[in-house]
């Protein structure tokens, strides 16, 4: 299916060149474009974003992940809870999960002290939130699909020919 494949292609390279995914479907640029803004309209596509790799960069930047365990509000499950969560700035993803936590919640921050005080300030205090469990995350060796980290060293042992 033509939406599929583009959004296969999209996902590994949002600034590929309308005509490149043309060329690599076979099909008209024209096509591609209207399958593109339908996707886009039907918020498939929900936006485009750059995969940086903070520790490489000039700037100090910590993220954690919270679990959190919340009451359901009646009629409105967890719906109301995580709008209420993704509304912070700090937050940069919200996902209803399966096991012992409810939703996982993605928080960035200059440092820890940062996301620390948005957890026992903003978050913590919202009257559906029973407890949270936070994690920070020290390394990522891949994220989205990409190795982040490559490891430099060359395979170091011996050559052995017959």
């Amino acid at each position: 299916m033509l939406k599929n494949d583009i959004l296969e292609i999209l996902e590994n390279n949002s600034r590929i060149k309308i005509n490149d995914v043309a060329t690599m479907l076979g099909k008209s640029e024209e096509e591609v474009n209207v399958a593109i803004a339908e996707l886009e309209a039907d918020n498939v596509i929900c936006g485009y974003s750059t995969l940086i790799n903070w520790d490489k960069a000039d700037k100090q930047y910590v993220s954690a992940m919270v679990e959190v365990k919340v009451t359901p509000q009646r009629e409105q499950g967890f719906e109301k809870i995580a709008e209420r969560i993704y509304k912070f700035d700090e937050v940069k993803a919200v996902y209803l999960m399966s096991g012992g936590f409810d939703l996982l919640v993605m928080v960035d921050g200059k440092d820890i002290k940062e996301i620390a005080y948005f957890i026992s300030s903003k978050l913590s205090p919202i009257d559906a939130i029973l407890s949270t469990s936070t994690h920070f995350v020290l390394k990522k060796y891949k994220d989205h699909g990409v190795i982040v980290e490559k490891n430099k060293k060359d395979d170091e042992r011996m050559i052995v020919s017959p």
